[in-house]
């Protein structure tokens, strides 16, 4: 999900042209070649892999044929940004104004106050419609931007690679098993990394925890809003969601706070150095008792952790499980804050 930007274009293609004609051997225009070829045969090891996991004859074939190898997409995969554990992390302010802006609070409210079944989706699910919205506008901007890769080619493009075969070879053939299910294979366009529709679910999730939320037998999550907010919904209460719990709230500390006596002795086994920067778990009570002033409503025994995201001094907030169900979308502090922030102006 960080791979949802798309890139248009390819840059140097006549180059690639002239290289193609003029290159030595051991070039990376052979290279590429030679990949391609080993593409195709790799590519038949993952149509009698679908079929063992019981996709149809006709799904094979109709995924396999012609199945192009895509270099493009392996160019952005080694381009993700790595983190190291020294490196300092960016300000959040950059972040927040660039995707809690007007625009988006604007179109998220808008959503919201068009929806005729808010109440009711929220009803079943337990999950507060303006997380759900902020969600869809932190994937796709409500889905003005939602890939234009074709994802059988992605995907068994990045198993072929092999750094992560195993897991895109299962998303793949989740893909197919997709098209046996009854969606359009023209319809599974996405991000090179295999992310789909509004909410930019991988097709395993598509398969587990995508909805019909408008009741006509088919969980569009690509067009249907019902069917999206609705989807993003069974992932939350999947995930733990808490009924009437909130993300978290902004938080006032005192100056002579001490945040050494708070740091977290636990070690998450995901996302470690996500979790790294919140502090110890206490109800809010306990920390109203050490001069923590909660910013907005939430029950003093809701547990939560400290996060101050641009250091001691700045911004603070009190999370709550809630926060860690956001995280599980996508494992990004800053993405979780932004969303959680987006929530609360849509909702306002």
């Amino acid at each position: 999900m960080d791979s949802k930007g798309l890139i248009a274009a390819w840059r140097g293609r006549m180059m690639g042209v002239a290289l193609a004609v003029m290159a030595p051997a051991g070039t990376p225009v052979q290279a590429q070649d030679s990949a391609e070829a080993g593409f195709a045969a790799y590519v038949q090891e993952l149509a009698a892999k679908a079929r063992g996991a019981g996709v149809s004859e006709p799904t094979v074939e109709r995924m396999t044929t012609g199945l192009a190898y895509n270099p493009r997409v392996i160019q952005l995969d080694r381009n993700q940004p790595g983190t190291s554990p020294t490196t300092t992390p960016p300000a959040f302010t950059p972040y927040r104004l660039s995707h809690v802006d007007a625009p988006r609070i604007g179109r998220g409210r808008r959503v919201y106050q068009s929806l005729p079944d808010a109440a009711a989706i929220e009803a079943r699910y337990g999950v507060p419609v303006p997380v759900l919205l902020a969600i869809w506008g932190a994937e796709t901007d409500y889905g003005a931007v939602k890939g234009g890769f074709d994802l059988a080619s992605a995907l068994a493009t990045l198993a072929y690679d092999g750094r992560r075969r195993d897991l895109f070879a299962s998303e793949f053939i989740a893909l197919l098993k997709m098209v046996d299910r009854g969606v359009p294979p023209e319809q599974l366009k996405g991000s090179w990394a295999g992310a789909l529709g509004n909410p930019q679910f991988l097709p395993s999730t598509y398969l587990r925890l995508a909805r019909d939320g408008d009741g006509d037998g088919y969980a569009d999550v690509w067009n249907n809003r019902a069917d999206t907010l609705a989807s993003i919904a069974a992932y939350f209460r999947d995930a733990g969601w808490q009924r009437g719990v909130p993300w978290g709230v902004a938080a006032t500390l005192p100056e002579d706070f001490n945040r050494a006596s708070l740091v977290s002795r636990l070690d998450s086994p995901v996302c470690p150095r996500v979790h790294a920067r919140h502090s110890q778990w206490k109800t809010i009570a306990e920390w109203r008792a050490l001069g923590v002033v909660p910013q907005g409503q939430i029950g003093e025994n809701v547990l939560a952790s400290l996060f101050e995201p641009d250091g001691a001094g700045k911004s603070a907030f009190l999370l709550t499980g809630n926060y860690r169900v956001i995280l599980d979308y996508n494992c990004s502090n800053y993405y979780a804050l932004s969303v959680g922030l987006l929530s609360d102006e849509i909702a306002r």
